[in-house]
């Protein structure tokens, strides 16, 4: 029998946002991938365990030695569909090996929070990554969600959306800490963003005039 890899999303990082199906994956395991602080959350004290790291290569030998014993479970953070292990997965195993099941990602929470609709948003990531000078520019009733790291904070973001045509007066809202008991939403303008203390590792949306919640 072929076993399978099993890409779970954990969600934004509380619990209680992880899908009773991802809980059971997790539970049942007898080999189990994910970041350290994931596995210091979620282990069951049975399963093998490899920590995903830096040597991402090494995370896909271990999972491809391991597949010959059993199932391999592989956690990630938020929903695997977006940024995640699951792309270096599908270039290296059969696609008919792999099984995802979604998490509720950080932008889908801060969407929430908001009360407000992202099907027309344009979702991009600073998180170590570069989005693309078209995808930064403004339109009219735009709306961006951004995954944002420690370089890339709402000061440097602002910094970069007002050189791309957006506006002093567009709305920022920074969310940090999204699910946990210290979750921080700060509702403020781009142009106010440049003078104040710059936060980043969590999710930035910025709405045009006419958008703002």
């Amino acid at each position: 029998m072929e076993h399978k890899i099993i890409v779970v999303g954990i969600g934004p990082g509380d619990s209680s946002y992880l899908l009773p199906k991802a809980q059971n994956y997790i539970e049942n395991a007898r080999i189990l991938v994910g970041g350290r602080r994931a596995l210091a959350d979620y282990s069951n004290g049975r399963a093998k365990e490899c920590a995903i790291g830096a040597d991402i290569p090494a995370v896909l030998d271990f999972i491809r030695t391991s597949l010959d014993e059993d199932d391999v479970v592989a956690m990630v953070s938020g929903d695997p569909g977006y940024y995640s292990l699951l792309d270096a997965l599908r270039r290296t195993f059969p696609i008919r090996q792999i099984e995802v099941v979604p998490g509720i990602g950080s932008l889908q929470l801060a969407f929430a929070r908001l009360a407000l609709p992202w099907h027309g948003a344009r979702l991009l990531s600073f998180h170590g990554r570069e989005p693309l000078p078209e995808e930064l520019r403004y339109a009219p009733s735009a709306v961006l969600g951004m995954l944002t790291d420690g370089q890339n904070n709402s000061r440097t973001i602002a910094a970069r959306l007002l050189d791309s045509g957006w506006h002093d007066t567009d709305r920022m809202y920074i969310c940090t800490r999204l699910s946990y008991a210290d979750e921080h939403i700060e509702e403020t303008t781009l142009g106010a963003a440049m003078h104040e203390a710059p936060a980043g590792h969590g999710v930035i949306i910025v709405c045009a005039d006419g958008e703002n919640t």
